[in-house]
């Protein structure tokens, strides 16, 4: 009896370790169920195998954020965005207090976004992480932020994060784009959701859309 117990604790450590490397699927191709729309009024919707948001003039930025909260994670995810639009996609964020009573329902959107934008001419940042409300800026430092064009204007990019501690590293189709290691927004934002971006923008300006597909996350130890 007792090594057929043990034997039953074995397979079910090894079970659990399986699963926690396993890639999830964080959008199910059918609703919006495990995500909740935080800040602004732009508008999310489900286009075919994907999540398409659309500007909406007046807006500020708005998220399309995880219920679920991750802290070391690999994330990959296919987007593509209008050439006069830049997006994001925020990770480890969370959101501002709000005082008691206020109408406001989520307090402004904070944390590391590693940046979605087009290419254009003379290149530009797409694949750096950003500090979004941390008052902070670029988190990624001045001499590495140098433009490129790895990103394909007009069509679907390939994106991976790597967020292991205090380290998030970045691709845009296969190339490396960015290593950061930053000990102080670590602190602060250890854990936290996944936010889909759409900016706001000038008046008279849009509407444009951006859209990702193929979001899967694997949890690290």
């Amino acid at each position: 009896m007792k090594r057929f117990a043990l034997s039953i604790v074995l397979a079910f450590t090894v079970s659990a370790s399986l699963s926690a490397d396993e890639w999830v699927n964080l959008f199910n191709g059918k609703n919006l169920d495990n995500w909740i729309q935080k800040n602004g009024t732009a508008t999310y919707r489900i286009d075919g195998d994907a999540i398409t948001g659309k500007t909406n003039e007046g807006s500020p930025n708005s998220f399309l954020c995880t219920k679920k909260l991750y802290g070391d994670f690999e994330l990959e995810f296919e987007v593509k965005v209008a050439n006069e639009l830049n997006s994001g996609v925020q990770i480890r964020s969370q959101t501002k207090e709000v005082p008691e009573g206020s109408k406001i329902k989520f307090g402004r959107v904070n944390g590391p976004q590693v940046e979605i934008e087009a290419s254009g001419a003379k290149g530009a940042e797409a694949g750096y992480v950003y500090g979004e409300a941390t008052g902070r800026g670029w988190l990624t430092t001045p001499e590495r932020l140098k433009p490129h064009k790895h990103f394909k204007d007009g069509e679907w990019n390939q994106f991976r994060i790597v967020a292991k501690g205090p380290k998030i590293e970045t691709w845009i189709n296969g190339q490396h784009i960015e290593t950061l290691v930053d000990e102080a927004i670590y602190k602060t934002h250890a854990k936290g959701f996944i936010g889909l971006q759409v900016h706001g923008i000038r008046k008279g300006t849009g509407p444009y859309e951006v859209s990702w597909k193929n979001i899967k996350l694997k949890e690290l130890k």
